[in-house]
């Protein structure tokens, strides 16, 4: 670990501060996708390699729709531990601390992520999953790193439109935790980052 992987996170947590106090919630998108092409073409702990940051053009996005945008009540669930195997991190525990409901789509679940400090926790595989959107599936939520939307009392909001890939994605010495079970769904949620069209970059 580096000082510029402290760095990579300042900016993700700034980004994510800049999108909760954007005066609209597609205004505050269009900030994050922004300075998340920034980070991957050109900060040092950029997931893509050197090549690949030549190439770069942007990360592909489906357009902004504001009605997957969710202020959503954190539902009492079955308190549930699950441990996660990561080739850096060791085992790290997940803790079930609820549910919010995507309406039509279904609830997921929502954990705290184990290990120094914690965090909220909230992956996404959709029916889009393999296809179109990395087969382990994406992120909503992941405080620990910054990416948090905002939450009032027993609130949070989730914004499908921020679905974004973690960083193994596109390179496998980064380990990242994938969806459990009661983060599966089977409709295609049609936002967020999509997989770049012609393959890699």
């Amino acid at each position: 670990m580096t000082l510029t992987l402290l760095d990579w996170r300042r900016r993700v947590g700034a980004l994510y501060a800049a999108a909760r106090s954007a005066t609209d919630p597609e205004s505050g998108w269009r900030t994050w996708r922004d300075g998340r092409d920034e980070l991957f073409a050109t900060h040092p702990d950029s997931p893509l390699d050197p090549a690949a940051r030549q190439a770069f053009r942007g990360l592909p996005f489906a357009p902004y729709d504001p009605a997957l945008r969710f202020d959503a009540v954190l539902e009492p669930a079955p308190a549930q531990r699950l441990e996660m195997p990561t080739a850096e991190d060791g085992v790290v525990p997940l803790d079930r601390i609820g549910t919010v409901s995507l309406g039509e789509r279904g609830p997921l679940d929502v954990w705290w992520l184990g290990g120094y400090g914690g965090g909220v926790f909230l992956p996404l595989r959709d029916g889009s999953a393999g296809t179109t959107t990395y087969g382990g599936g994406r992120y909503l939520l992941d405080t620990v790193k910054g990416a948090d939307l905002g939450s009032d009392g027993d609130r949070l909001v989730v914004d499908l439109n921020f679905a974004y890939h973690p960083s193994c994605t596109y390179d496998p010495r980064w380990s990242c935790p994938l969806a459990p079970e009661g983060d599966r769904i089977p409709a295609v949620v049609q936002a967020g980052e999509q997989l770049p069209p012609g393959g890699w970059y």
